[in-house]
């Protein structure tokens, strides 16, 4: 009784937020994209780095499920169902991300009316459709109570390279932009890839616990410490990708000065220490075994794991935008409809609205309810492949 009234107390609350987020997302329609921070020197500001942050995440626990079931690694069936239910909110959620970003629902349109296939914005929003089609039909896989194995091996082959193509085409809509110095650069596809698998694992690992906590799904905690140290390995590739990139930025003769600069100490200088942080301190704490059995601090490391590349999105986005590719006054003007109150810029500048706030918590929100529903629904029944890696189901919610 008591979870059941816990369930619908969460699923009330984040249903409301859902509620206030469409409302605001409808005040945006209405208003423009001038209610957000947005303007002509930044163009591309908080829903863009949600879109990346979900892409990620949702491509990471899909490569966690599929690589279990193609490499035959028992252990990690156990938690397959999980996380290609994390894979597909969180697909649901950077494709609601576009969508605001966008500016109206008709523009959707023009993306299948009239596609311009040169560019990678359109690569990913088709290998995105495909990408939602196989985790739903692998979710109907898993969730049926007499599974096929050979049905499942031949999805999860099919899903584990299109769940990292899925991420690559994304990092090259910024890798293929010339005209960016800070994303014109052949390591963010695996940049993009390496942070993805972390992140999205350390979201599964925190869903894990939580619903762990509240009974609706048991995982060991060997399991979960086998998880975390596959987690320290990827942040220290993910921590020497970053190490090659700043290096090329920064050596002598460069042309990368200014724009390190700005991570460094400049307007994103907030967000790149703070990866630094977010990624240095989880390491730390998991490169050693007897840190890996304490759930609380495998929880607390995933937390800043996914708080760490958050951060990268911003700082990555951002700070190319702060440069103009364009020289002398006056500059850049911000945008206003009377060119007598023109502002003219010669840096860029950014901060979210508050409708930007509202809206994009809004689409978490809808994420989590759909999670919870399914978890509600699904996570009843064995989850495993076999029997050796059975796990004992729980109460319903």
């Amino acid at each position: 009784m008591k979870k059941n009234i816990s369930f619908i107390v969460a699923c009330s609350v984040l249903a409301l937020l859902t509620a206030v987020g469409i409302g605001t997302w409808i005040y945006q329609i209405s208003g423009g994209l001038g209610v957000t921070g947005m303007n002509n020197s930044v163009s591309w500001g908080l829903y863009t780095s949600m879109f990346m942050l979900f892409v990620g995440l949702s491509a990471g626990g899909l490569i966690v499920a599929s690589a279990a079931s193609i490499f035959g690694i028992s252990k990690y069936k156990k938690v397959a169902l999980p996380a290609v239910m994390l894979s597909t909110v969180c697909i649901v959620a950077a494709t609601g991300f576009v969508l605001v970003d966008l500016g109206g629902v008709a523009r959707v349109f023009n993306l299948f009316i009239s596609p311009q296939w040169n560019s990678p914005l359109v690569w990913d929003v088709f290998v995105i459709l495909i990408y939602f089609v196989i985790n739903v039909v692998y979710l109907v896989l898993m969730s049926r109570s007499d599974k096929n194995e050979r049905s499942l091996k031949v999805v999860s082959a099919i899903a584990l390279p299109v769940a990292i193509l899925v991420h690559s085409i994304t990092a090259w809509i910024f890798g293929l932009e010339i005209a960016k110095e800070g994303w014109y650069s052949s390591l963010l596809a695996p940049l993009f890839v390496v942070s993805a698998i972390d992140s999205g694992l350390a979201l599964l690992l925190i869903v894990l616990s939580v619903l762990n906590k509240l009974k609706v799904f048991e995982v060991d905690s060997k399991l979960m410490a086998s998880l975390a140290g596959l987690l320290a390995t990827v942040i220290a590739i993910d921590a020497f990708l970053i190490f090659c990139e700043l290096l090329t930025l920064g050596y002598p003769g460069g042309s990368g000065a200014e724009l390190l600069a700005i991570m460094l100490t400049g307007q994103t200088a907030f967000f790149f220490w703070g990866e630094v942080f977010c990624l240095v301190v989880p390491f730390l704490i998991l490169v050693f075994g007897m840190n890996r059995e304490r759930t609380g601090l495998v929880v607390a490391s995933s937390v800043l794991v996914v708080v760490g590349v958050l951060f990268k999105r911003l700082w990555l986005l951002l700070t190319s935008f702060f440069i103009f590719n364009t020289a002398g006054a006056p500059g850049i003007t911000v945008g206003n409809s009377n060119a007598a109150e023109q502002t003219w810029l010669l840096q860029g500048t950014y901060a979210p609205t508050i409708v930007e706030l509202v809206i994009t918590i809004g689409i978490i929100s809808l994420a989590a309810l759909l999670y919870l529903v399914l978890a509600n629904r699904l996570l009843q029944q064995p989850v495993e492949h076999d029997v050796s890696t059975a796990v004992t189901p729980s109460v319903a919610v």
